[in-house]
């Protein structure tokens, strides 16, 4: 595992100069940035995004409150649910998108519950950090115009135009979030009903996705399960910030950045992170770069530098414990595979 990240770096780098080409690449600054790097300070950045597991474990117990134990559902503890999210997202950098639904099917498995109730539950979870991201990235955008001098007047008006597009759209999906909670269904029926111009298989499909979410959302309908959802969310990215800004504080070129800064980066990066190469990343290192040499005039090789240290502690660092997780639970990553296409979705159309 160690040969593939060293050889993802690579190809990252690679990438980067290739792109950059005809532009003088200093790799000893670049190594510098490497080995310049604080151990302490990273030591506690991998620390604080590897305890943001346990957050979203919380969150993932939360959403499985409403089902019935006389239903036969089997509770799981916090442990089991934060193995089995290390062992999803280690799905996820290896296998690309499709390896997210490896966490929803195992604790399907646990639970004893059907595989479309922990998929809504898992829609409903992205929907939650959705929002997060929306309101963060917006708020991150509609600031930088007060210090981003390095911009051009017009496109410190569009990022800030954008910021204000992506909160906008944060109150949007909030909107939708609590019309879900009505126990009355009606924004499920105006949705079927706009939706009738497609055909009757179609309709069907649509039908059953929409009560799937519905069933998810169920937890939504208490105002104290709610409440600890938005907080467990609002706690992981808390988390994820401070350990961004844990790794910033143990590099010299980025030691000065203040919170606001460090958001920036975040919102580049998960606008980025929309591209993504299985186990390489992609978008988020080149997002990262960008915003740090267009907007804070940090050296193209020191920012390569930061960016590949960004993808390594937010991606690559939970890939050790998803490993020893899968083993422990008897997984192969041929097993996961295969779950994460073929029984998965025969499953889900059951």
């Amino acid at each position: 595992m160690t040969v593939l990240v060293i050889l993802a770096a690579l190809l990252v780098v690679v990438f980067i100069v290739y792109r950059t080409r005809g532009l003088s690449f200093r790799w000893d600054l670049f190594l510098n940035t490497l080995a310049g790097v604080d151990w302490r300070w990273l030591a506690a950045s991998i620390t604080l995004i590897l305890l943001s597991n346990i957050g979203r474990a919380l969150r993932w117990r939360v959403m499985l409150r409403p089902f019935d134990p006389q239903m036969g559902v089997h509770r799981v503890g916090v442990w089991r649910l934060t193995s089995d999210t290390a062992i999803g997202l280690t799905a996820g950098v290896v296998l690309g998108r499709v390896g997210e639904v490896i966490r929803p099917y195992l604790i399907a498995i646990q639970t004893r519950l059907p595989f479309s109730s922990q998929a809504a539950a898992w829609l409903l979870e992205r929907m939650l950090d959705l929002l997060a991201v929306l309101l963060l990235c917006g708020y991150a955008f509609i600031r930088i115009p007060q210090y981003s001098w390095r911009l051009g007047p017009r496109v410190q008006d569009a990022v800030a135009a954008g910021g204000y597009t992506l909160a906008l759209a944060g109150v949007l999906c909030l909107i939708l979030l609590l019309a879900f909670r009505d126990p009355a269904r009606r924004a499920q029926t105006r949705i079927m009903g706009a939706l009738t111009f497609l055909p009757e298989e179609h309709q069907r499909r649509a039908e059953h996705m929409l009560n799937a979410f519905s069933q998810g959302v169920a937890c939504t309908r208490d105002r104290r399960l709610l409440g600890l959802l938005l907080s467990y969310t609002l706690a992981e990215w808390a988390v994820i910030v401070a350990s961004t800004f844990a790794l910033f504080q143990g590099l010299s070129a980025t030691r000065g950045f203040r919170l606001l800064d460090v958001l920036v980066i975040l919102a580049f990066m998960t606008i980025g992170s929309t591209v993504q190469i299985p186990g390489v990343g992609g978008g988020i290192q080149v997002a990262a770069i960008v915003a740090l040499t267009r907007i804070f005039g940090v050296p193209l090789e020191t920012a390569t530098g930061i960016a590949i240290l960004l993808w390594l502690v937010g991606s690559i660092a939970i890939v050790p414990f998803g490993l020893a997780c899968a083993f422990h639970e008897g997984l192969n990553w041929g097993k996961l595979k295969l779950l994460s296409t073929k029984h998965i979705v025969e499953d889900f159309e059951a």
